[in-house]
């Protein structure tokens, strides 16, 4: 008689977070039924706060899953990095604890993450001078650089797509590379690449 996977001891962690990784819901749920009491007792020994330590309990578990398909067996036990895990966010909850509440005049300002006018402006200016750069090359030229920078195709992919060697795509790039600098190097400053 075989048992279920969610009552399973000798299924490994690392054995069920694989087989989430390739989308198994069950591995999901059992790690879930076997960790989250674990941490979660951590996160409240170390906080005392039971709604702080449920917090650090889900964020460490939305890591775990997170990371899930680039774990590799072996080399840590997953409750290990688990464990690490809480108490790095239970000590920066703690630390925030410790500066004490900020008020709102003593709040910075949140950074907007868009770029500023001006730096927009030096963007297109960029973008504009390198596809006038680009226009005065030769077609095949401009075929293989814009390829192999901007689409990011190899090599043998540009070979076969433009129908030449790989060695002539290595030539007609290098040549390109070259002409599109001598085009652009007189523009270097009004571009915003000195200073």
């Amino acid at each position: 008689m075989t048992m279920p996977l969610d009552t399973d001891p000798q299924t490994d962690d690392a054995a069920l977070l694989a087989r989430f990784a390739r989308g198994d819901a069950g591995a999901a749920r059992t790690l879930t039924a076997r960790l989250v009491p674990r941490v979660h007792a951590q996160a409240m020994r170390m906080l005392g706060d039971q709604a702080a330590a449920e917090d650090v309990a889900q964020e460490a578990m939305m890591r775990l899953w997170r990371i899930a398909p680039e774990w590799r067996t072996g080399e840590a036990k997953v409750t290990t990095w688990l464990y690490r895990v809480v108490a790095n966010l239970c000590t920066d909850r703690l630390r925030a604890r410790s500066r004490g509440p900020v008020g709102l005049d003593e709040a910075a300002e949140p950074e907007d993450p868009a770029p500023s006018a001006e730096a927009q402006l030096q963007t297109q200016a960029r973008h504009d001078a390198l596809r006038r750069a680009l226009a005065e090359l030769p077609e095949r030229q401009r075929l293989a650089v814009m390829l192999r920078h901007f689409e990011g195709a190899s090599n043998p992919e540009i070979a076969a797509r433009l129908d030449i060697s790989t060695e002539a795509v290595e030539s007609l790039t290098a040549r390109g590379k070259r002409a599109l600098a001598q085009a652009l190097k007189g523009q270097v400053a009004a571009l915003g690449y000195e200073g």
